[in-house]
């Protein structure tokens, strides 16, 4: 039988290895991984954000489908994840790291061992959950000595300021380790879910890199004007008021630091997800081992002047995505747009098992297998609640003054929850279709930093992307409405 081992980390953008144009980043683990897997060029999540994403990870379905539809809610328990697809008794299963789809403390879904490491989603347990439990690195960082600051539990802030053989990288690390060693034998899958690169932005490799040396994102004065969505221009303006990870972002300086502490959070995934990689070849598990590696969403860095994600810019919603086939070892391209919800249906496929017609994606085994996939389906993302980054913008909180200068407060509340759908097609097109009208169309063949919208001068062919996304809604049950073009 086959094992799977699925690494994926938080907020990490597409644009961060070798194997994407950047080589600026230290990265060897994850760049090895790249030259001997099956990489996608062009991997999408279902929504950028967490939980959404995450859903769509493990269970095969669009977020408005298994109803994650923005951060902080709880996957249904009649929602089956991927160990629960496969043959009953037949694999060890374990997931180690940050989940976010609920309970986040208690082993669900199919999985058998739970390593956790998040302290900060008690608040969310559903109802007759102990609050008072406490993660498994809670227990880690208790047992050599360290004590909390200010609650009962450690901050992520406190975490990422300690020494890096304490942190949350190295504790999954070595958990996963001993998962591998224990299970070496027995047919396994093993999530590992690293919290970093995701904020906060600093930890113990903010040096690693020297700040004047790091370019800044070519986008990167690239204007905000009204054909881009209201969201957005609210975000870059927030982020001069009131900077990020208590840093500010008025100034490049401030930026290239940010940049740099991003860096050195994705070079210290890196040495981690090695060690992880050490131990699978040390088992002799790498033959018979399927890896994934790939993240939930991707994150702006300085892109358009932004951070984080929450909006449909490729830097938030193209991800890398890799999948080693065992006993690979050379690496091939697969070229076009991919969608994580056919991630699930393909490793099903990959591992033997059948694959449940309520999967809304489809394997891309034949593909990979061929060693030379390429799609030519197109991608839908779409956006869902009230997840903005957008603090001030909360029930009847009257608005900060330098808000009020880009709408009416009613025009500004509508737009951060505005429920964009989006179509990327095989040929280049990206066509973010607004319930509020804000429309964005752009040609990534000739403008793959977004720099320039070209909806008003080509309704017509938005209009047919309108369509696509249109007979997608009726497939899958999307029930936003969108207005004609």
């Amino acid at each position: 039988m086959t094992n799977l081992l699925f690494i994926y980390t938080d907020e990490q953008a597409f644009n961060t290895l070798a194997t994407y144009g950047n080589s600026k980043i230290q990265m060897p683990n994850l760049n090895r991984l790249a030259g001997e897997s099956v990489v996608f060029d062009q991997a999408y999540v279902t929504q950028p954000v967490c939980t959404p994403s995450r859903s769509t990870l493990l269970t095969g379905q669009y977020p408005h489908t298994n109803g994650c539809t923005e951060n902080n809610l709880t996957l249904r328990q009649d929602t089956c994840c991927l160990p629960e697809m496969l043959s009953k008794g037949k694999y060890s299963t374990g997931h180690y790291g940050k989940w976010h789809l609920g309970d986040e403390l208690f082993a669900q879904h199919g999985f058998d061992e739970w390593i956790s490491i998040e302290d900060n989603y008690n608040e969310y347990f559903t109802v007759g959950r102990d609050r008072t439990v406490k993660s498994s690195y809670h227990d880690f960082l208790i047992a050599n000595g360290f004590k909390p600051r200010k609650r009962d539990r450690f901050g992520r802030d406190e975490a990422a300021r300690l020494p890096e053989e304490f942190g949350k990288p190295a504790f999954l690390a070595q958990k996963s380790s001993e998962f591998l060693r224990n299970h070496r034998k027995d047919p396994f899958m093993l999530f590992v879910n690293f919290l970093e690169p995701h904020m906060p932005f600093f930890g113990p490799r903010d040096n690693q890199y020297v700040q004047d040396e790091i370019p800044l994102p070519a986008n990167f004065a690239h204007e905000l004007t009204e054909l881009n969505p209201t969201k957005a221009r609210l975000l870059r303006e927030n982020y001069v008021w009131h900077g990020h990870s208590g840093l500010p972002l008025k100034t490049e300086a401030d930026w290239r630091r940010m940049i740099a502490h991003y860096w050195g959070l994705c070079s210290l995934i890196d040495t981690h997800v090695g060690t992880i990689l050490n131990t699978l070849d040390d088992c002799g598990l790498r033959d018979n081992t399927i890896v994934v590696f790939t993240s939930d969403h991707g994150d702006m860095m300085g892109s358009h002047r932004l951070i984080a994600k929450c909006l449909m810019f490729q830097e938030a919603v193209r991800v890398p995505m890799m999948i080693r086939l065992p006993g690979q070892r050379k690496s091939c391209r697969a070229t076009g747009p991919v969608s994580q919800v056919d991630v699930v249906p393909t490793l099903l496929d990959l591992m033997g098992q059948e694959i449940p017609d309520y999967l809304q994606g489809k394997s891309l085994r034949k593909k990979i297998e061929s060693g030379k996939p390429i799609s030519e389906d197109d991608v839908f993302i779409e956006w869902n609640g009230p997840n903005n980054g957008l603090g001030d913008v909360k029930g009847d909180v009257s608005l900060p003054d330098w808000m009020k200068q880009f709408a009416s407060p009613e025009r500004i509340r509508a737009a951060t929850i505005d429920p964009v759908r989006t179509v990327i097609t095989p040929d280049g097109w990206k066509f973010n279709c607004s319930p509020l009208g804000e429309h964005e169309l752009y040609n990534l063949s000739q403008d793959p930093l977004e720099t320039r919208n070209i909806f008003k001068e080509n309704r017509e062919l938005a209009g047919k992307l309108r369509d696509k996304i249109l007979n997608w809604q009726e497939q899958t049950g999307d029930k936003i409405k969108l207005p004609k073009i």
